[in-house]
């Protein structure tokens, strides 16, 4: 009656206490070992390896445990499996692969560092036995980047912005010119609460009296996607005095040069007729001689 109950959860019965020290286990095996990289895009599906091999015989004696960071994914106890809430049908476990599992329908949400715990029995007790860990990283791909025209700020200088958006991870943007990187006026990143997708804009000034060819580069992660924006600087246009003056000497030309052809027309045109008119005198000379 004056006992004092001392309660302790025998690890065979409740397998889930251990959980926290198995993951001090697996940060220190990190620092030991490289972990697996997996690289996916969102809505793909991702198989993480345990890297061991069990035979079939073994299930009824190992544990496998599957979490992700601090939280649980999937177990294999005696050979049956249970999956957590959040990756309810879309993870399954091949036992066949190294009890790799496959997650499907891949969700930002799942990037994060996996990893593989079995444990077996040895003296009545489960011992951990194979400790491994993979980081997965999802992705969401930004399309091109759109460039837009923001008008004029001021006398000869056009201002652009370079803008996209819904993709995963964080994102940088710069501004380029014949490989020169260029100083941008103002660089935007911002993180939609919950689809976790970013967006990201840039905006940039440039004389407009020059000719130019503007690079916007966009990268996230291992990736990049980019667009081009090419100026071609006007033609100066006459103003109206210009214009006037250049009609005037327009019309002057023309005058010129039909009072010239006139001229010249003339002046072929006359000794033609006095020739003509020789020959009539000449004719009548002729005649009134023969008739005498």
């Amino acid at each position: 009656m004056g006992h004092t109950a001392e309660w302790r959860m025998p690890l065979l019965k409740h397998p889930y206490l251990s959980l926290l020290q198995l993951l001090m286990l697996a940060s220190l095996f990190h620092f030991c070992s490289g972990i697996t990289q997996v690289n996916k895009t969102v809505k793909e599906a991702a198989v993480l390896s345990c890297d061991y091999n069990i035979s079939t015989k073994e299930l009824t004696e190992i544990r496998i445990y599957w979490q992700k960071d601090d939280e649980m994914v999937l177990a294999v106890m005696s050979g049956k499996v249970q999956v957590w809430p959040k990756y309810k049908n879309r993870t399954v476990t091949d036992v066949t692969e190294n009890h790799s599992i496959v997650i499907m329908a891949l969700r930002l949400s799942d990037n994060g560092k996996y990893t593989c715990i079995v444990q077996k029995v040895e003296k009545g007790s489960y011992k951990v036995k194979h400790l491994t860990s993979v980081m997965l990283l999802v992705r969401a791909d930004f399309p091109a980047p759109s460039i837009i025209d923001l008008g004029n700020p001021s006398h000869n200088i056009k201002r652009i912005m370079c803008l996209t958006s819904g993709g995963f991870p964080k994102p940088q943007l710069s501004w380029s010119e014949n490989e020169e990187k260029l100083n941008a006026i103002n660089t935007t990143v911002s993180q939609d609460p919950e689809t976790e997708l970013f967006t990201i804009s840039s905006v940039l000034d440039f004389n407009i009296t020059n000719n130019h060819s503007f690079l916007c580069h966009v990268k996230y992660g291992n990736l990049i996607v980019s667009q081009i924006f090419n100026w071609q600087k006007s033609e100066p246009q006459p103003s109206n005095n210009q214009f006037w003056v250049i009609m005037l000497i327009s019309v002057i030309v023309v005058i010129v040069v039909f009072a010239v052809l006139t001229l010249c027309c003339a002046v072929y045109r006359r000794p033609e007729r006095w020739r003509q008119r020789e020959t009539g005198r000449a004719w009548k000379w002729e005649r009134s001689h023969l008739s005498t």
